[in-house]
């Protein structure tokens, strides 16, 4: 099974839309996948046509309340994707973790019994480097980090992957960065390949081949529910999502 946190400090960077349509395309390749919702703005969760509040319990009650991992688990409409939902509630969950032993890991050790049930795990992080983030780059071996091909993409990227490294020095020694994924590329625009030359010479080796070109379906797709796969499943999106599926999966 492999473990995958997607990673962005940074708002804007596609990161849930990534998680989400990376996930839909490894299913549609028969790779069973497991979501996991960390950020408690849940939009991985509302992108898939879950609401939240309907749940008994989400991500938040494995994290505070040592809920069972396996017993939150909820179907998606997609074939061979499964979530852990998010909700608000955990929005509080890091004040309420504070005086918790191990609460880095608290994650990590949830997911335990769920190696054998799954191809893939993504975690789709919030947009901060707290608590959360650090239990889910704890309970993972790689990170991939998303990146809009404009002039700030790089901004604040020092202290990604600084906490990246205090993590896997700390905490995780298996932990690497495995992709980059470039997000909103439109290939006509000088800056886009100019921030992928800037990307490729910091991240030497370690960019996807494919391009995530700024696509109106991929941002409509949440509006309805729905990931790329089932909302157009003709689109330039759903193209380029089904590509960085195929290369992640031969990269294994």
């Amino acid at each position: 099974m492999r473990t995958i946190a997607i990673i962005n400090q940074k708002g804007g960077s596609g990161k849930t839309t990534t998680t989400v349509n990376l996930g839909a395309c490894l299913a549609q390749l028969k790779k069973k996948v497991l979501l996991i919702d960390i950020d408690p703005q849940a939009h991985a969760t509302i992108h898939l046509g879950l609401q939240p509040h309907e749940f008994e319990s989400t991500i938040y009650n494995v994290l505070v309340q040592s809920c069972a991992a396996d017993k939150v688990i909820t179907k998606t409409p997609i074939d061979n994707l499964d979530i852990i939902p998010s909700h608000i509630d955990l929005s509080g969950a890091e004040i309420e973790l504070v005086n918790v032993v191990g609460r880095e890991s608290i994650l990590k050790d949830s997911l335990e019994n769920l190696k054998k049930k799954y191809d893939y795990i993504l975690i789709d992080c919030p947009p901060s480097l707290g608590l959360l983030t650090l239990n889910a780059l704890n309970a993972v071996r790689e990170v991939f980090i998303p990146i809009q091909a404009e002039f700030f993409a790089l901004e604040g990227m020092s202290k990604l992957i600084g906490t990246i490294d205090i993590v896997k020095k700390r905490l995780n020694k298996k932990l690497e960065i495995t992709g980059i994924i470039l997000t909103m590329f439109d290939s006509r625009k000088n800056i886009c390949k100019d921030v992928a030359d800037k990307v490729e010479s910091y991240f030497k080796g370690k960019i996807f081949k494919a391009r995530i070109r700024d696509n109106v379906k991929l941002a409509e797709a949440p509006s309805y529910g729905q990931p790329i796969t089932l909302y157009d499943p003709t689109s330039y999106g759903c193209h380029d999502y089904k590509i960085l599926a195929k290369e992640v999966v031969s990269h294994g």
